[in-house]
């Protein structure tokens, strides 16, 4: 039988005064509730409770067996409520990792995830290549470019195109490229994201 449910069992008798009582509470049979009990001695080997027709009083194991049944089974229900708040309310580090293009449009949605979820703190780092999520313990990924892993949970955010642009001063000076080869002549060439209105 489950020692858990074993044990609340035992505790509640002792709380009821009865098995009868007990089974009631639980939604459990008489019988059901003495075999629990009986489980629990057979396992530790000593017997628990005293018993008569009329009354159940505890053994003095089974004090002890009880005072610490009632901690450990407060302690589970503490547990359960800490889990149950973690999972409501987002907390600890976001570990997020980007293409280096990528951050400026993020930190507008970044700080507004900051404000909604104070608990949070999102640690940002920027690569070329993807990262090994799980073995470099990422919980995130936003890149601008397919993934290959096919283990990884991917959606598309967004899209995106480049556009090849030049100050005017510098294409007079040293010439308007015609074919993408072309930019191999050229300098200052660099990768900036830009927000483009409607």
């Amino acid at each position: 039988m489950d020692l858990i449910t074993s044990m609340a069992t035992f505790v509640r008798v002792v709380d009821a005064g009865g098995f009868a009582s007990a089974g009631r509470a639980l939604g459990m049979s008489p019988s059901t509730v003495t075999e629990h009990v009986h489980a629990l001695e057979a396992r530790l080997g000593v017997r628990l409770l005293n018993r008569s027709t009329r009354k159940i009083s505890l053994t003095e194991v089974g004090g002890t067996y009880y005072e610490r049944s009632k901690q450990i089974l407060a302690d589970i229900d503490e547990a359960d409520r800490i889990a149950h708040a973690l999972h409501s309310s987002p907390r600890g580090t976001l570990r997020l990792n980007t293409s280096v293009a990528i951050p400026p449009f993020l930190a507008p949605v970044i700080a507004e995830y900051g404000d909604l979820n104070p608990d949070v703190s999102v640690n940002l780092s920027m690569t070329e290549c993807m990262v090994d999520m799980v073995g470099e313990g990422f919980d995130l990924a936003v890149r601008d470019t397919p993934v290959a892993d096919l283990n990884l949970i991917a959606r598309r955010v967004a899209t995106y195109r480049f556009v090849v642009c030049g100050a005017p001063s510098y294409l007079k000076r040293r010439g308007t490229p015609k074919r993408p080869t072309d930019l191999h002549e050229h300098n200052c060439l660099g990768c900036f994201p830009l927000r483009l209105g409607r």
